[in-house]
């Protein structure tokens, strides 16, 4: 359920984004909501379910991007597999903590498909500088997508809630 979920909510917001970065006059940045999603999968789900998920979003994002083939599903299993690390040293179970997480997975994101575009292209020095000046307003937009959808995404996990006082027995 969680995979059909993520996926279609990937969808859902790769449309809006498309949308978005073109009216806004957003060439240089986008609002990496894909890098919520994964991370959220790599805080949440389970290795399988959640590395599938996440190369099906990360082909998504190929697939609206026009970027060398295979770069974010890529970046999205890896930044998956990560995010699993970092799971086991940091709780995000509160908005500002996964806000945060989300940002530092959209800084690394983005530096290394900066670095791999930079490697599969031609002229690739330009178009690299290009995607690294956008970086601070795209981390912070992602910064500020996780904030927002952070009541969204809890409720496709319920099972990780704290419980409340008075209900441990």
């Amino acid at each position: 359920m969680r995979f059909a979920a993520t996926v279609a909510l990937a969808l859902f917001f790769l449309s809006i984004e498309a949308v978005l970065t073109r009216e806004l006059g957003l060439e240089v940045t986008r609002l990496d909501i894909t890098v919520v999603l994964v991370v959220f999968l790599g805080l949440r789900a389970t290795t399988l379910e959640g590395g599938f998920a996440a190369f099906a979003i990360g082909y998504l994002l190929d697939v609206f991007s026009g970027r060398p083939t295979g770069l974010y599903p890529f970046l999205a299993v890896l930044t998956f597999l990560l995010a699993r690390a970092v799971s086991a040293f940091v709780d995000a179970r509160a908005r500002a903590l996964f806000a945060v997480v989300c940002g530092g997975a959209a800084v690394g994101n983005g530096v290394l498909a900066a670095f791999f575009s930079w490697l599969t292209s031609r002229s690739g020095s330009s178009a690299t500088f290009t995607s690294l000046t956008g970086l601070p307003l795209q981390t912070a937009l992602c910064v500020l997508a996780a904030a927002l959808l952070w009541p969204l995404l809890r409720k496709l996990d319920p099972a990780y809630e704290r419980p409340q006082a008075g209900m441990l027995r």
